[in-house]
């Protein structure tokens, strides 16, 4: 109750301040009231602030959730939802269409250029990828082997990615690198949506894997003894982390930090590695620290946004180098 309750007050911070000065009582008339007395305040309010308010909600759980399940299956505490190469084709997607306006033509370049492009771009990247680790996991028994094969795709993509920009124009390369700075600001309602129905699949798909996550946490062969299929839930863990971290990768750009910070924080406040616990507290944290990252990032009463991937860091490392030192230990 008590987390759900910050959640709501990190909520109201966040569509109350903002580059524009907005009296509260103004904001709350915006999104309650039909009629208002300013257009110009509702639209601020109605078609930027909140969008991007419920974008950081989304963006904060899937990031936190899919880096749970990445450090549950592979047992490892530096795991993150990126582990797999999704975000990398992501970005694979994004960079051939900002900077590969020699392989598509100038034509075809200049009729992709919006910010739905962009995010079809990427989301088609991150399924070719995603698509290609599953038919992966269902040949490799070896779960440390899939985790190698998923960081080589990545490195092979972010390859592509580097030759790609080595032969792109300023221009190119500068919309390539403000991609990646990751942004929850540049969603209409419509893609929220979309979003939105991805993170609850995710999140209706792990829920669904609590027992067996808990499974995992002893051991492969201990699974097996329960009676767990190793292969189906690492197939259904591999599907849930790929729908979570590809449409937030497409949507958002990849924000990094939250997936691999959120659920050692967790684990270090509640002192407990039951998903019955983590699950519900990393859809809840993620969102709270991605808000107030947020709020950080667009520098109240000021003109300036600053890039939320730096601000992620800035503000989550020294909290979770706190509590490791505040606890002496590791808790996994």
């Amino acid at each position: 109750m008590f987390l759900f309750l910050l959640l709501c007050l990190c909520f109201l911070l966040n569509i109350g301040l903002g580059s524009v000065d907005i009296p509260f009582s103004d904001i709350l008339k915006s999104i309650f009231s039909a009629e208002t007395q300013d257009g110009n305040t509702a639209y601020i309010v109605r078609n930027y602030r909140l969008p991007k308010a419920f974008t950081a909600i989304l963006v904060g759980a899937g990031l936190s959730l899919s880096g749970l399940l990445m450090q549950t299956l592979f047992r490892n505490p530096l795991a993150g939802p990126f582990v797999l190469g999704i975000s990398s084709g992501a970005s694979l997607g994004a960079a051939i269409l900002l900077m590969g306006g020699a392989l598509l033509g100038g034509a075809v370049a200049t009729f992709f250029s919006g910010d739905i492009a962009l995010t079809l771009a990427a989301s088609l990247g991150s399924f070719l990828v995603l698509a290609v680790v599953v038919y992966v996991a269902s040949k490799v028994r070896d779960t440390l082997a899939l985790l190698i094969i998923g960081l080589m795709f990545g490195s092979l993509t972010a390859a592509l990615v580097s030759i790609l920009s080595y032969f792109a124009d300023s221009e190119e390369l500068q919309r390539f690198i403000f991609w990646t700075f990751g942004s929850v600001g540049n969603l209409s309602w419509s893609q929220v949506g979309i979003l939105g129905i991805c993170v609850i699949v995710g999140v209706l798909i792990s829920i669904g894997l609590t027992k067996t996550l808990n499974s995992f946490l002893l051991g492969e062969q201990y699974a097996i003894s329960l009676g767990v299929s190793i292969a189906r839930s690492r197939f259904w863990i591999i599907i849930a982390t790929g729908i979570l971290a590809g449409a937030v990768t497409a949507f958002a750009g990849p924000i990094a930090f939250i997936g691999l910070a959120v659920p050692h924080l967790c684990r270090q406040l509640f002192g407990s590695t039951d998903h019955r616990i983590l699950l519900p507290a990393v859809l809840l944290y993620g969102p709270i620290l991605l808000l107030l990252c947020d709020t950080v990032a667009q520098m109240p009463s000021s003109a300036y946004v600053l890039p939320i991937n730096a601000i992620t860091s800035l503000v989550g490392a020294p909290i979770v180098i706190w509590l490791l030192v505040r606890k002496r230990k590791m808790i996994f």
